[in-house]
């Protein structure tokens, strides 16, 4: 008997504060709708990664780089709360898993791992913001865990277009199987 490997959608970064910041991200957020309908058509679960801390953010470390610059000063309850918010366009339905994050990788700090057990899931079909984080830190993590990997080429971004396509062309195929949403549309 063949077994069919049960499949999710990964949402990821995709926060209104986040999105806000590239310069025009309207091509991401039309494609990544299109892959959610999709999805979503195909009964398969879409699970939204979203990075948040707790008031005072008290899991920011001064060491850490990257979150330390944005200070824990600012992170009230209020900020925290509006800071994690999905993009609207793309917002999640009640069936929809919501994951908080802590780190880059949509694993560390998450409860994404136990989620994807309990799920029975084995392949994650990857889209986010940014592809340099949250989708490369998520790429290399998950496939050390040995879980399958579609990355939708389109449904990702970056600051740096050159960095996406480096990864998306020459990085991300190693680990992963990389397409266009047209591409995965039909595979569907």
């Amino acid at each position: 008997m063949e077994q069919i490997t049960k499949s999710a959608l990964l949402v990821m970064d995709m926060q209104s504060s986040i999105v806000d910041s590239l310069p025009d991200a309207r091509g991401l957020i039309s494609n990544t709708a299109k892959s959610i309908a999709i999805a979503r058509k195909q009964d398969m679960p879409v699970i939204y990664v979203v990075v948040g801390f707790r008031a005072g953010a008290p899991e920011i470390s001064p060491d850490n780089k990257s979150f330390s610059a944005m200070g824990r000063e600012k992170w009230t309850a209020e900020f925290s709360e509006q800071w994690i918010k999905v993009y609207p366009a793309i917002a999640p339905q009640d069936a929809d898993i919501i994951v908080v994050k802590r780190r880059v990788s949509a694993f560390t700090g998450s409860d994404l791992e136990v989620v994807l057990r309990g799920q029975g899931i084995k392949h994650m079909v990857l889209t986010g913001i940014a592809t340099s984080g949250v989708v490369l830190s998520t790429l290399r993590e998950a496939a050390d865990k040995d879980y399958q990997l579609t990355v939708i080429a389109d449904c990702c971004a970056d600051r740096d277009e050159e960095v996406h396509r480096v990864l998306t062309t020459k990085v991300f195929p190693r680990q992963a199987n990389v397409i266009q949403l047209e591409a995965w549309e039909k595979g569907q």
